[in-house]
């Protein structure tokens, strides 16, 4: 009825995700399998007649397991399969991380009984939150002399503790043994600055245990559980097998161990698979991902290999010859033509040499913007600023991938929590004269259009903005001489706002009235010369201070439900209006709603049992705690993600090597930024403080400098032949002489800038 279980490895760009897909619509178009066999378990053969039982027979629904690496390349595949098969089939696309967390909610009745829990539904906790809660409940125990021995902060050290958690989960190791692999790992002459293994495992096990005692679930609790619990009882297991009888696995080098015994219980019944392999496009090892151990898997598996066409990519040409050069710096070796560098003394100087390429190239007609890419070990907020103004004062578009900045970063969101602490009584420290300057500026948008074209004034608010988006002065000026000096930044906004930074500094300076609990906006008459804002500007801050006076009104007799109502009202009222706000405008806005409504549901729930919570009795005291979260910078989880579509989305790519590789993106040039960097070599934020020490196939065995070294070895030549295998035309090697810091470079790939053509901005496309 199936051919048998496929392993199909292959390189980037190979074919092995519209492998995948053939292999489905296989299975869905089987002569002796169709459609209605498949997924009733009614088996029925062309002429009419019933197949015998042979396969399944205890099986009373069926259906395939689908799983993607990633949310990104889950749209993807679900997209791919429901074109291949014109959408006659259901299909589910899930994350391993999101197939364990809807298993262990769906059966968290059977977990209440087996685990002796409280009956309550589970509420899943965002990073940002676990960490808030996690630091409080072990307060009393992370002193001075613990954070000296760590040699870290408290922020860190938690984090830290955390990721223990989630490596151990994801690497079927039980909380309670985490103690027993740091033992072994940790090298005794480092005893006196690592901390107590049996320490570190007493704080994730009264973590474990509160969560659980209140239902709340963070992403290594979910892995536990369901790797721990659920998988190995029998109910389970017995439902498991009725409802899947085939998987699609795409990318399994990047799952968690924990999938293998999700995909080998299946298997062993007599589940039919198809799981994809790639070598060099290992994304996630330092994250909870084991490739060695899901490489296993081929072992139930007929194994086929994909080669990628050399017109498609520059991976068989160059990776070989690259890899010798770095690692035999002295071969005399040249790089071909179409890897190209480019080279200057400081860094500012490099990132406009690099955006001057790219506008010349797009301008030409050599490349489009959507067929370009920045790539980086590590994007600052100086890179991203000077190479999105460049480009976009070029009428050239800029798409940064998953730009992970805190919320607080932009000003809209800045500007909310501002109108937060001036409606709510007790948030008066929280508030100060410059926030309430770029308050004014930025709930005082104006109408762009006049006649269908954009004044000069106009274009450069928009300039402002696009600046804004990665700015370089993100606090005011500390003091300032005179009201004037308070300027604050033009908003990200598709609009012209009617009080401009200038006169929100007087009206900040002469109109606020600032007061710990009642914090107040005085009438615009409180400036002797009022006269000077102007009558647009006058009559903006009159609207926005009634509109407040009658929030704050409507919260004394309690007809703000909470504070994301408020948060809601405000832009509908400010913000929204009818208008189009930016792509990334959206996104943050979306991204405060989620946090703060994931917030005040975490707040709820813990209110039910008196002990560690978010704030405290008052509902001032939780946003006050919510708005202190946002200001120390911390990274949220992303939205929902949306699309961008139409002009959106021909845009030039800048991304760092880990979210291009993860997005399993590719372009026709790419521009490798900082290539003389070290970073390029090593893991940096997408390695978790003791991740090889849980690796299956090393459990617990300390981790050497001699290991590390092979580890950067590996996964530099991982990312050249990834990347390599990306691009399909030019690749152009930016290397400056000093680092941002004014230190000289001297990375891994030094020897690569030597070895090929030199070019500066006005010879391309010669």
């Amino acid at each position: 009825m199936f051919s048998h279980s496929v392993w199909i490895v292959g390189m980037s760009r190979s074919g092995k995700t519209a492998r995948l897909v053939e292999q489905f619509a296989r299975w869905m178009q089987d002569e002796n399998h169709d459609q209605e066999s498949f997924y009733t378990k009614k088996p029925i053969l062309k002429n009419g007649d019933r197949l015998p039982k042979r396969l399944y027979p205890h099986r009373t629904e069926g259906s395939v397991l689908i799983l993607a690496a990633n949310d990104d390349n889950r749209r993807e595949l679900a997209d791919e399969i429901v074109m291949a098969t014109t959408g006659k089939y259901p299909v589910r696309c899930k994350t391993p991380l999101g197939f364990f967390q809807d298993e262990v909610i769906l059966f968290w009745p059977l977990l209440v009984q087996s685990l002796k829990l409280k009956a309550q539904f589970p509420v899943r906790l965002r990073p940002e939150t676990e960490q808030e809660l996690a630091t409080r409940l072990w307060r009393p125990y992370i002193n001075e002399e613990i954070l000296r021995r760590a040699g870290t902060n408290e922020y860190r050290l938690v984090r830290r503790i955390l990721d223990l958690l989630q490596l151990a989960a994801s690497s079927g190791t039980a909380v309670e043994d985490i103690s027993k692999v740091l033992a072994v790992a940790l090298a005794p002459e480092d005893s006196d600055t690592n901390l107590e293994p049996e320490f570190l495992s007493a704080l994730l096990l009264d973590w474990r245990n509160w969560c659980l005692e209140r239902g709340l679930l963070s992403y290594g609790i979910i892995i536990e559980l369901y790797n721990q619990y659920l998988l190995t009882d029998p109910h389970y297991q017995q439902k498991l097998i009725q409802r899947y009888q085939g998987i699609l696995a795409d990318d399994v080098q990047d799952y968690p161990a924990v999938a293998r015994h999700l995909f080998e219980l299946l298997l062993n019944d007599g589940a039919v698979g198809a799981f994809t392999y790639n070598p060099d496009g290992i994304v996630r090892l330092g994250l909870g991902a084991d490739p060695n151990y899901m490489r296993e898997l081929a072992a139930y598996c007929q194994q086929e290999t994909l080669t990628a066409s050399p017109d498609d990519s520059l991976a068989d040409r160059l990776t070989t010859p690259m890899v010798e050069i770095i690692t035999e710096p002295m071969t005399l070796l040249s790089l071909p033509e179409v890897v190209q560098s480019i080279q200057a003394t400081s860094r500012a100087q490099l990132l406009r040499q690099t955006a001057e390429v790219i506008v010349q190239a797009i301008k030409q007609g050599l490349v489009q913007p959507e067929q370009v890419a920045v790539i980086a070990p590590g994007l600052d907020a100086i890179a991203r600023y000077t190479l999105t103004e460049i480009l976009t004062k070029q009428n050239i578009l800029v798409k940064s991938l998953n730009d992970q900045r805190p919320l607080i970063a932009s000003p809209i969101i800045r500007a909310l929590l501002t109108v937060l602490a001036l409606v709510y009584p007790g948030l008066g420290r929280l508030v100060d004269r410059d926030a309430v300057a770029e308050m004014l500026v930025v709930l005082s948008r104006g109408d762009t259009s006049r006649d269908g074209f954009e004044d000069t004034e106009t274009e450069d608010a928009e300039r402002g903005r696009r600046g804004d988006a990665e700015s370089l002065f993100d606090e005011f000026p500390a003091s300032s001489s005179s009201p004037a000096s308070v300027r604050p930044r033009v908003p990200a906004s598709s609009s012209v706002p009617t009080i401009d930074p200038v006169r929100a500094g007087l009206i900040a300076d002469y109109c606020f009235q600032p007061h710990p609990e009642r914090p107040n906006l005085l009438p615009v008459t409180a400036f002797d010369r009022w006269d000077r804002l102007g009558y647009a500007a006058t009559t903006a801050y009159n609207e926005i201070v009634k509109w407040l006076e009658e929030q704050r009104s409507q919260q004394e007799l309690r007809l703000i439900p909470n504070p994301i109502s408020l948060l809601d009202r405000a832009i509908q009222r400010f913000l929204w209006d009818g208008s189009n706000l930016a792509y990334d405008q959206l996104a943050a806005l979306r991204e405060l709603l989620e946090t703060a409504q994931h917030y005040w549901e975490i707040d709820t729930r813990l209110r039910q049992i008196p002990s560690v919570r978010l704030g405290g009795e008052l509902p001032q005291n939780t946003i006050a705690e919510f708005m202190q979260l946002l200001q120390r910078g911390t990274i949220t989880a992303n939205p929902y993600p949306m699309r961008p579509m139409g002009t959106a989305a021909k845009a030039v790519t800048l991304a760092t090597i880990f979210q291009y590789r993860s997005s399993r993106r590719s372009h026709h040039w790419h521009f490798w930024l900082d290539a003389s960097s070290p970073l390029w070599a090593k893991g940096g934020a997408a390695t978790l403080f003791g991740a090889p020490l849980f690796l299956r196939d090393r459990l617990g065995e300390p981790w050497t400098a001699e290991d590390e070294q092979l580890a950067e070895e590996q996964r530099l030549r991982r990312i050249l032949a990834d990347l390599l295998s990306r691009v399909s035309e030019r690749v152009y090697l930016c290397h400056s002489d000093l680092a941002v810091n004014g230190q000289e470079q001297l990375g891994s790939l030094l020897p690569l800038v030597h070895a090929c053509v030199s070019v500066v901005s006005d010879e391309v496309g010669v």
